[in-house]
């Protein structure tokens, strides 16, 4: 079994235009690791996680995180903060796909 299990889950993803492809790359009792792949317009709806927080890791491209009401493209490699409750999402407004994981714990 290989350790890195990004590239072989998420190198075959490959979404549309407008459209967000997933894939759970860790889930475990006290955490949860999701790939969101992004196509040209595709965007992760605003949320919150009230008993969690949720930490985003840019991966590839540049796409445009939201939270609580503040936006900012950053591109790979870049590391997201979303505190306990606080409103977070992401959308890609480039022309290339964009990657980034959210590690949300603890699960409850």
């Amino acid at each position: 079994m290989a350790l890195d299990r990004y590239a072989d889950a998420v190198d075959s993803l490959d979404p549309a235009d407008g459209e967000v492809e997933t894939v759970e790359l860790i889930v475990t009792d006290d955490v949860l690791v999701k790939a969101f792949v992004l196509g040209s317009g595709g965007e992760v709806d605003a949320h919150k996680h009230g008993d969690a927080t949720n930490v985003f890791h840019v991966l590839e491209g540049a796409p445009t995180v939201v939270r609580d009401g503040e936006t900012e493209r950053l591109a790979a490699p870049a590391v997201v903060l979303n505190e306990r409750g606080d409103v977070h999402g992401a959308r890609n407004d480039t022309d290339e796909r964009a990657v980034l994981t959210a590690s949300l714990c603890p699960l409850s």
